[in-house]
């Protein structure tokens, strides 16, 4: 099958800094992964590339088998889910829920860009039902609540059926229920065979949806650590990449972390 994801010796370039540097990472089909690191390790930058929206200073980006410079990324955007602040930020406040989950259609931001019909509103329905939207469809998005925000981001992502779904910090300034209630959702996305591969970038361990099969382990720009998660998630690993002792925990397929007491 062919890869939702590969980048082959990628690297990212600023004013003679790395951001991202001499990376390889390959994600398969259904696989779900999850991007740890701290803050300026590269994490977004490596979703802005996945994404189609920058392009890398040396290596190659294939995303569903279609290379980075040798294809349209405009018709190839809408066959990726995408939920990031900036993207959250570009939203009309006044647009309703069902409208901006249509918008994804044609990886658009508005919908007076594009015509749609009642499939494509009752398909935006049926996606917010399903992950507790629905009565909030016809409200306007700026009067929701951030974890609500952030579900109806999610709802988007799927509109399309994508190939890969790339989730940039969704629980950013959720609170503790609304971060529960989005891990939640993100665990019975990666249980249903239907969704497509994954990545979810975050800082904390705790925000890991039960289900996730895999990690990478961003330091500085480059890969400390990839592959299953139960391999390479341990307590040394991380604290490598985080530049502090942590000890590690995993309970009822969730994980924590905590500075070590004895250090």
């Amino acid at each position: 099958m062919t890869e939702a994801l590969a980048l082959e010796d990628v690297t990212v370039r600023r004013d003679d800094r790395s951001i991202v540097d001499h990376v390889d990472w390959h994600v398969q089909p259904h696989e779900r992964w999850v991007v740890l690191g701290r803050n300026g390790s590269g994490k977004t930058t490596l979703i802005r590339l996945a994404s189609l929206y920058l392009h890398p200073t040396t290596g190659t980006v294939r995303v569903l088998g279609e290379t980075l410079g040798r294809t349209d990324v405009r018709r190839l955007r809408a066959h990726i889910g995408l939920a990031s602040p900036s993207l959250a930020d570009q939203l009309r406040a006044d647009l309703t829920p069902v409208e901006i989950v249509m918008t994804a259609r044609h990886a658009a931001l508005e919908p007076w860009w594009h015509t749609y019909d009642d499939a494509d509103r009752d398909r935006a329905r049926a996606l917010l039902a399903g992950l507790g939207c629905g009565p909030l469809a016809d409200q306007r998005f700026g009067l929701l609540s951030s974890g609500e925000r952030q579900r109806v981001l999610l709802a988007r992502t799927l509109m399309n059926e994508p190939g890969l779904l790339l989730l940039d910090e969704p629980t950013a300034g959720l609170d503790l229920g609304g971060r529960e209630e989005l891990v939640a959702s993100l665990s019975s996305l990666a249980a249903d065979d239907s969704t497509p591969a994954t990545v979810l970038v975050t800082h904390h361990v705790e925000e890991i949806p039960e289900g996730f099969t895999h990690v990478l382990l961003l330091s500085a720009g480059r890969v400390v650590g990839s592959g299953p998660l139960t391999d390479v998630l341990t307590a040394t690993a991380l604290s490598d990449c985080f530049g502090l002792a942590l000890d590690l925990d995993h309970r009822d397929g969730r994980w924590s972390a905590r500075r070590r007491a004895d250090v």
